[in-house]
């Protein structure tokens, strides 16, 4: 049996997404499995030992509609004999009609319905620690007779690049048997990064309760922000913050982060990425994202999330939670870190 898997666009997703191959993998160990993904989040699946090839929708294809009809060509040939479409909009809509696949699965979508010949309906609520992105992604499994509960995403980075991200934070003067922490300073839009005077008290807190290490997770593009995060810091806290060290691939940052204590900051692929590797997370949410979606695998000790609803719900009181989305640095300015502190001293302890 040939599969292809369909999970385009944001890092998180696809590291997600990587548990079908697994659950895949147990139920039929002789199929073939390929994840269609977009080039830039291959790194955090590299290695999987689940997955058997891999299909790169690249810029050029999302960009022009003579590759994209190419590319949708090279599919067909492929002659698949299960489509399952995770990423459900226009184009794996048209990569799914046209594969020839005699099985094609996706969530139920209006006008869309005719093209799979399974339509999933989202689960809105989950009642486990799973979180219920990983719920409704094992749901696409039942109609190939797979029911599955749990499944964690996991990275998987050999000794190699584990053992050279040590020694890169050695030569930083960074002391590996102390405590170091990963600070996700940014989220990966302005309305997912919770502000920057804010997440300074939060690192300075870390600082105070356990005399760490800090390194901070940004890109060169952010530089001017993630910077301006560390003006805002004490200055006994800046002595602790190792500024210029940094991945400077997505591999590295993951290698980087394994050698941590526990990844703190911005709910996003960061977190997700850390959870996979087995490190602990301390996550906050946007005001605006649904926490029960994202909050996999939490367990009040080793993964812990915050979220102004839990906070104040008085404030959600007859709102729509993605509504918030627009208004959402009024939300962010409730969010004083006045309410997250108390939570995060006492993940600090535990760890």
């Amino acid at each position: 049996m040939k599969i292809l898997i369909i999970q385009q666009k944001m890092i998180g997703d696809v590291l997600t997404s990587s548990i079908l191959f697994e659950a895949l993998k147990n139920k039929y160990p002789n199929s073939e499995l390929h994840f269609l993904i977009n080039s830039h989040t291959f790194p955090v699946v590299e290695n999987n030992p689940f997955i058997d090839e891999y299909v790169f929708f690249t810029p050029e294809i999302e960009k022009s509609k003579s590759q994209l009809l190419n590319f949708v060509k090279s599919i067909r040939k492929n002659k698949y004999d299960v489509v399952i479409d995770v990423y459900s909009k226009l184009s794996s809509n048209l990569i799914s009609l046209f594969s020839k696949a005699k099985t094609k699965i996706s969530y139920q979508k209006k006008f869309r319905t005719f093209i799979y010949n399974h339509n999933i309906k989202r689960e809105k609520h989950n009642n486990n620690t799973t979180g219920l992105e990983i719920t409704n992604r094992l749901s696409l499994l039942k109609p190939l007779e797979i029911d599955t509960q749990s499944i964690k995403p996991k990275i998987y980075l050999t000794e190699i690049e584990i053992e050279a991200a040590k020694q890169l934070l050695k030569k930083k003067n960074i002391d590996v048997s102390k405590s170091l922490f990963m600070i996700s300073v940014l989220g990966s839009t302005e309305n997912k990064t919770y502000p920057l005077p804010y997440m300074a008290k939060i690192i300075d807190k870390i600082v105070k309760e356990t005399n760490g290490q800090i390194l901070f997770n940004y890109i060169p593009s952010q530089y001017t922000e993630a910077k301006t995060v560390y003006n805002f810091c004490e200055t006994e806290t800046k002595k602790h913050i190792y500024f210029d060290v940094f991945g400077k691939s997505l591999r590295e940052f993951l290698a980087i982060t394994k050698n941590c204590t526990a990844l703190i900051g911005n709910e996003g692929g960061a977190i997700n990425m850390a959870k996979a590797l087995d490190i602990p997370t301390f996550s906050i949410f946007s005001p605006w994202i649904n926490k029960e979606g994202w909050n996999m695998f939490e367990d009040a000790k080793n993964n812990v999330s915050v979220h102004l609803k839990d906070i104040k719900p008085e404030l959600y009181k007859n709102e729509i939670l993605r509504k918030t989305k627009n208004r959402v640095h009024l939300f962010y300015e409730e969010f004083l870190p006045i309410y997250i502190t108390p939570m995060l001293e006492s993940y600090l302890k535990n760890l």
